[in-house]
């Protein structure tokens, strides 16, 4: 089943099954975290189906289907971190866990909303990625007990002020304000069962993935080229303390041109960072598309650099 969350012409928030061009909306009140936390969102489709009032998707606002209590993005796929090297090679402390960062679930948006260039920032980019979002919650969950705690798929844009984000990184920590404005999350929630047909021999979802400026294509994935499955996302992300249902993990950008920072390590100058009136365009096999506008931002307010103070050790 699908689920979203939208924004009618009043402003009120509804969530429900999506069929076709038809939102089957929940009783008014019902968030799709509402679901995860109580029956699951298979028993509410279901009910949805049989009990909710259809209306028109078109007209409505595609919000993030499921208010997230935290985002974990992973860096999973072995090529955007060779492509992100700049051909200094993949360091070996890589292979050795699938590495996150936690993002801001406030700046989650939908999957059509305009995205502001972030105050400073003139190298804006995108990263191409799908997102799990955790049903059951749990603590130190066995990889062979995760699939039980993923409730479903969507697809996931980790916006990147790249100029900012290596400048933080470069101080040994972040990012923080170089991903600190927009996530796009949508345009819907697909439970798990609609994609194990997609799901290979080796465990991964076999997922078409493809990213586009102004209608122009800029890269080309599989999911399945993952480094580790969704699984194993989950188990780490666990460890030692606890994921809860609508968390959001992060696959990480693909490969082969999943983000144009990637390209500009692999030696491409001739693709720009990315301007108010672009248009980005993702499209995953069986989660559908994302289409946000890039608009014009705010000036920073000054914040001056540090200032030397007085050592207390002599």
């Amino acid at each position: 089943m699908r689920f979203a969350t939208v924004s009618e012409a009043d402003g009120q928030v509804r969530c429900g099954v999506v069929q076709d061009d038809t939102l089957l909306r929940l009783p008014a009140g019902t968030t799709v975290l509402d679901l995860l936390r109580t029956d699951g969102l298979s028993d509410a489709g279901a009910r949805a189906v049989a009990d909710g009032d259809a209306v028109p998707l078109a007209g409505l606002r595609l919000l993030p289907p499921v208010e997230a209590p935290t985002v974990r993005d992973f860096v999973a796929f072995e090529e955007h971190v060779e492509g992100m090297a700049s051909g200094a090679g993949v360091g070996a402390e890589w292979y050795e866990a699938p590495t996150f960062y936690f993002t801001n679930p406030y700046a989650l948006v939908g999957a059509h909303d305009d995205v502001a260039v972030p105050p400073g920032c003139s190298r804006l980019d995108f990263e191409c990625e799908v997102a799990a979002v955790i049903g059951r919650g749990g603590a130190d969950i066995a990889p062979g007990d995760a699939s039980a705690h993923i409730a479903g798929y969507t697809i996931f844009n980790d916006w990147s002020a790249r100029d900012l984000q290596f400048r933080e990184m470069a101080v040994r920590l972040g990012p923080c304000k170089g991903k600190d404005f927009a996530t796009t999350l949508g345009p819907v929630l697909v439970t798990a069962d609609e994609l194990e047909p997609y799901r290979d021999v080796d465990g991964f979802l076999a997922l078409g993935m493809t990213v586009a400026v102004n209608g122009v294509e800029i890269g080309r994935d599989l999911l399945s080229n993952m480094s580790w499955p969704f699984e194993d996302l989950v188990a780490y992300a666990s460890r030692g303390t606890e994921v809860r249902p609508g968390d959001v993990l992060g696959s990480g950008t693909c490969g082969n041109g999943g983000c144009l920072a990637e390209l500009w390590g692999r030696g491409r100058t001739d693709l720009p960072p990315l301007q108010p009136g672009d248009v980005v365009t993702m499209t995953v096999e069986g989660l559908g598309t994302l289409r946000n506008t890039v608009v014009a931002g705010r000036e920073p307010h000054l914040i001056p650099k540090a200032r030397s103070r007085p050592r207390t050790r002599p």
